[in-house]
C-alpha cells in the first residue's frame, strides 16, 4: 500500500534518530515511514531497507487497534495522547529469526501528520541466560582493560559510543557526541595524520584495519591525554558501510616510552661519541709519526734557504723525505678507512613504502612529533633491493633535517610530503621528500653535500654526505632540487629486485 502523497512525515525524523532503543515510525496504513539505526541492525536490515514495509511483517502479533491504547494528557499542548506500554511480542528479522521484544507505543500527532511510533527491546528468556553471562564477562574485560567501543554508520555517519568511550573523550553518559565533536577533541597537529590513516583504511583495495594513535584535549578539562585507536572497516559491494573499533587511554605508557626513548638516545649518542674518540685517536697514533718526520725534513730544508747554506744533496734529501712520508701518512689513513669500511653490505628486498611508514613512526618516537607527513606513495610498487638499516637511516636523517629547519625558520606547522613512484625508465623507484621549510639558497645548494657544511646551530655537516654514501653504496643516487620554489625537496633512488 502506497503512502498518501500530501502527508509529511519528515518532521518526526530528529525524534526518530535520537532515540537510545530500536525505534519505528507507522503510519495509519500499518506501513513503516521512519526507522532508526538501531532499529535496521536489531532486525538485520540495511539503511532505509525497512522502509514501506508492513509492520506485520516484522512483528506478525502487534495489532495496535486491539492493544487498547490508554491516554496521557500533554500539559503543554493540551492534547492526549495515547499509550501502550510493555507488549510482550516477538519479532522476526530479515533472515527469519525470531526476538523476544518488548513493544511500546505511543500515537503521535502533528498539523500535517498522524501515525503511531515503536519503541522496543529484546527481553530476555532464561534460554538467553548464558547469553547475558556472555556479555557481563566482556563488559567485565572491556573494563580491565580500560577499553572503550564505539560503532560509526558511514553511509548514516551516526555514532555510538559506549560510557568509557565517553570518559576517555570527556563527555557525559548522555551528551551526543557528533563526528564533528570528536574530531574537535583531536589535537590539532595530529588531525591530519587521523584523518590519513582513515582514509587508507576506508579504501576499498586495503585490508580495512584502521590502527593510529593520537593526542586528545579531553572536552570537559581541557587535559592532554595518548588514545591507542583500532578498527576493522566493514564493506558491501566494495563500499565502506561501517566502523567498529576500540580506544584505550596510553598516555602513561607514552611517557614510560617517551623516557625510555630519550635514554636510549642519549646512550646512542655517548656511543657515538666514544667511537668518534676512539677513531679520532687510532688516526692522531697512525699519522702523528710520518707527520712529525715531515716536520723535521721541512725544518732542515728551511734552514739551509735561510742561511744561504744550500747543499743540493741535504735539500733533496730532505724534500724526498717529506714526499715520502706524506704518501706514508696518505697510505695509514687509506688503510684505516678502508678496515672501518670493511663489512659486507648485506641487502634484501624490501617493500619501500612499509620502510617508509616505519620510518616516521620511528622519528615520532625519537621525539620528532610535532610535524604533519602527507604520504603519496605508489601502490604495488615492486620490492626494491637494499640494506632496510641503511636506507631507514637515510629517511631518518632527511626527516630530522626538515623538520629542522621548518622549526628553526619560525614557521609554525612543519609539513612534510614524501612521494614514491617508479623513475622514468621503470627499472628503479624514485624517493621525493619535500618540506615546507626555506629550502636551499644558491650558496648553500651548491654546499650541501660538502663534509663539514652546515646551516644547523648544532650540526656538524655530514647528515647528507654520509646520506649520499649510503644510497650510493646501495645502487641508487641522492640529489637535491636546486630549483624548487616551495622549500627543500630531496630525491633519492633504489634499484627493483629482479
Amino acid at each position: 500500500m502506497t503512502l498518501i502523497p500530501h502527508i509529511d512525515y519528515s518532521g518526526f525524523k530528529p525524534l526518530v534518530d535520537v532515540q537510545q532503543n530500536a525505534t519505528l515510525l507507522i503510519s495509519e496504513s500499518d506501513e513503516i515511514i521512519l526507522a532508526n539505526h538501531l532499529a535496521h541492525t536489531l532486525l538485520g536490515y540495511n539503511n532505509h531497507e525497512l522502509h514501506g514495509l508492513p509492520i506485520g511483517l516484522l512483528i506478525p502479533e502487534l495489532d495496535i487497534r486491539q492493544l487498547g491504547l490508554q491516554s496521557t494528557h500533554d500539559s503543554a499542548s493540551g492534547e492526549q495522547h495515547p499509550i501502550s506500554i510493555n507488549n510482550n511480542l516477538t519479532a522476526l528479522t530479515k533472515d527469519g529469526a525470531t526476538l523476544n521484544v518488548t513493544v511500546n507505543l505511543a500515537t503521535l500527532t502533528s498539523p500535517k501528520a498522524s501515525a503511531v511510533i515503536t519503541i522496543f527491546h529484546g527481553r530476555h528468556n532464561q534460554d538467553e541466560a548464558p547469553l547475558s553471562k556472555s556479555d557481563e564477562r566482556l563488559n567485565l574485560a572491556k573494563r580491565a582493560a580500560g577499553l572503550g567501543l564505539y560503532d560509526r554508520d558511514l553511509t548514516s555517519d551516526m555514532l555510538y559510543w559506549d560510557d568509557h568511550s565517553r570518559e576517555l573523550l570527556g563527555f557525559s553518559a548522555d551528551e551526543e557526541i557528533t563526528y564533528e565533536k570528536f574530531e574537535a577533541c583531536v589535537h590539532p597537529e595530529d588531525r591530519e595524520m587521523r584523518r590519513a590513516v582513515l582514509l587508507q583504511a576506508l579504501d576499498a583495495e586495503s585490508n580495512g584495519q584502521y590502527q593510529t594513535e593520537f593526542r586528545i584535549l579531553r572536552k570537559n578539562d581541557g587535559a592532554l591525554r595518548w588514545i591507542s585507536s583500532a578498527g576493522q572497516i566493514n564493506y558491501e559491494s566494495g563500499r565502506p558501510v561501517r566502523l567498529l573499533g576500540l580506544m584505550r587511554d596510553v598516555t602513561g605508557v607514552k611517557a614510560l616510552e617517551h623516557q625510555s626513548n630519550w635514554r636510549r638516545n642519549q646512550i646512542e649518542v655517548m656511543v657515538k661519541q666514544q667511537i668518534a674518540v676512539h677513531t679520532a685517536t687510532a688516526i692522531a697514533h697512525e699519522i702523528n709519526q710520518p707527520l712529525t718526520a715531515i716536520s723535521a725534513y721541512s725544518e732542515v730544508a728551511l734552514h739551509s734557504l735561510k742561511n744561504n747554506s744550500i747543499n743540493s744533496e741535504n735539500l733533496n734529501r730532505a724534500l724526498e723525505g717529506c714526499v715520502r712520508e706524506a704518501q706514508r701518512a696518505g697510505d695509514t689513513l687509506h688503510e684505516l678507512m678502508n678496515y672501518l669500511n670493511q663489512r659486507e653490505l648485506v641487502v634484501e628486498p624490501t617493500d619501500i613504502n612499509q620502510l617508509i611508514k616505519a620510518s616516521i613512526e620511528i622519528a615520532k618516537k625519537d621525539g620528532y612529533s610535532g610535524f604533519n607527513p602527507s604520504l603519496n606513495l605508489e601502490k604495488k610498487l615492486p620490492l626494491v633491493t637494499c640494506c632496510p638499516l641503511q636506507v631507514q637511516k637515510v629517511i631518518l636523517n632527511l626527516l630530522h633535517n626538515a623538520i629542522d629547519a621548518v622549526q628553526e625558520s619560525g614557521i609554525t606547522q612543519t609539513n612534510i610530503n614524501i612521494k614514491s613512484q617508479k623513475n622514468e625508465q621503470g627499472n628503479m623507484v624514485l624517493i621525493t621528500i619535500q618540506d615546507n621549510g626555506p629550502g636551499f639558497d644558491k650558496k648553500i645548494s651548491e654546499r650541501a653535500f660538502q663534509p663539514f657544511f652546515t646551516t644547523k646551530r648544532k650540526g656538524i655537516g655530514m647528515g647528507l654526505a654520509i646520506s649520499r654514501s649510503l644510497i650510493e653504496a646501495n645502487g641508487g643516487a641522492l640529489w637535491h632540487d636546486p630549483n624548487a620554489q616551495t622549500g627543500a625537496i630531496i630525491h633519492f633512488t633504489l634499484p627493483f629486485a629482479i
